[in-house]
């Protein structure tokens, strides 16, 4: 049996959970035929370089395929005949990369990264409720008078105010 790896990009429209009933479909059409599939990875929905068919993007799923040729040839023919598959792309490779893909890794770390906002966003939050402790309330009120007192003396509005009235006069 030969190694491939399959890329496949369905259209934007498809709910997530459509998508992965026809990733199993796809993955069930070669182990009827003879072959498995080693490693199946989502890479969600991703921006496409140019519009397919009126789309802008598209969900994109890879698999990596130890079959047969006649299975891959079946799986192909099955996506041709699909209207939710924009384009998908099998290459026969010599052997298959260890580890998540780039993609893969990529949607791994914006993952982390947006919950990493998230929590950050919670211990803001949690700390702002720590705040509300009356005497470090009252002691903060009465550092911000200390300091506005000192930045504008009390005669100063009125010589502006004089200033603008003596202007308008002449």
């Amino acid at each position: 049996m030969s190694l491939y790896e399959s890329v496949i990009i369905i259209r934007q429209e498809t709910s997530p959970q459509q998508v992965e009933v026809l990733a199993d479909t796809y993955q069930d059409v070669i182990k009827e035929n003879g072959g498995s599939i080693k490693k199946r990875e989502n890479w969600g929905l991703r921006s496409l370089a140019y519009k397919i068919k009126k789309n802008r993007k598209g969900h994109y799923i890879l698999f990596n395929i130890d079959a047969p040729s006649a299975a891959v040839h079946e799986m192909e023919r099955l996506m041709s005949l699909n209207e939710d598959i924009l384009r998908y792309l099998t290459l026969r490779v010599d052997e298959f990369e260890e580890g998540p893909s780039i993609p893969a890794q990529n949607v791994a770390r914006n993952e982390r990264s947006s919950s990493s906002y998230n929590s950050e966003k919670t211990e803001k939050e949690t700390s702002s409720e720590k705040t509300t402790d009356p005497k470090i309330v009252n002691k903060l009120e009465k550092d911000i008078e200390k300091n506005t007192e000192k930045e504008l003396p009390a005669n100063s509005e009125k010589e502006i105010v004089n200033e603008n009235s003596a202007e308008g006069e002449k």
